[in-house]
């Protein structure tokens, strides 16, 4: 079974971030098949007292802690953030805050985030792959951002919405089909992913051409 986690930073109810995890994880669920896919979905609201409290020892505490244990056992995260002040919440970062950044290692990620204005949309590419870039994780090449207006039945951009929801599905789903799973490196190991390499080896070679001017 592939253990896919999605972590759910929203804090209404009912949440707009809840809605669009539930539908990301549904069609990557589709594309795999709901035989091969063990789904937890983490709700980081109902963490907020236990999170709080480990972040002065620096590492998760109470239901906290069972939380990021999933999240660095799993085999691919869907991850989406309510977008506050331009970036993702406060919660959705004390949480990867005390996240083993080695248990991250080659990790796929579909990223997403909500917003009330399509003008946030840039916090996928500004703070979140930033983020998981750092974590060591792989980052689909497709992000899912939903502005308020993406909800409206029949006046909003639902179609697209679920164009790029099924899209990034597609591309998790590709990362994860074939059976193979990233490699976690130890803490002082140096081996990663085939995935991660790739991913790494492209950067490296795109970097190379910007220095080129090419």
């Amino acid at each position: 079974m592939i253990r896919l986690v999605a972590v759910n930073a929203g804090l209404s109810e009912p949440s707009s971030t809840r809605m669009l995890v539930d539908r990301l994880a549904a069609a990557t669920t589709a594309v795999l098949g709901d035989d091969r896919v063990d789904v937890q979905i983490i709700d980081l609201r109902d963490l907020a007292v236990d999170l709080g409290r480990s972040m002065a020892p620096g590492f998760a505490t109470g239901a906290a802690r069972d939380a990021i244990a999933s999240v660095q056992d799993a085999d691919a995260l869907i991850v989406a953030t309510p977008v506050f002040n331009a970036s993702y919440s406060g919660l959705f970062k004390t949480f990867f805050d005390l996240v083993d950044v080695h248990a991250m290692n080659g990790k796929p990620v579909l990223i997403a985030a909500t917003g009330g204005s399509p003008r946030h949309s840039m916090v996928l590419d500004h703070a979140l792959r930033p983020l998981f870039g750092y974590l060591r994780m792989v980052v689909i090449p497709t992000g899912v951002y939903a502005a308020a207006q993406d909800w409206a039945g029949g006046s909003g951009d639902t179609a697209t919405l679920g164009d790029r929801i099924d899209r990034a599905a597609r591309e998790l789903a590709a990362l994860l089909g074939t059976g193979d799973r990233p490699t976690r490196s130890a803490p002082t190991g140096t081996e990663a992913s085939p995935a991660a390499t790739t991913a790494e080896a492209s950067g490296i070679a795109n970097f190379a051409r910007l220095l080129n001017g090419v």
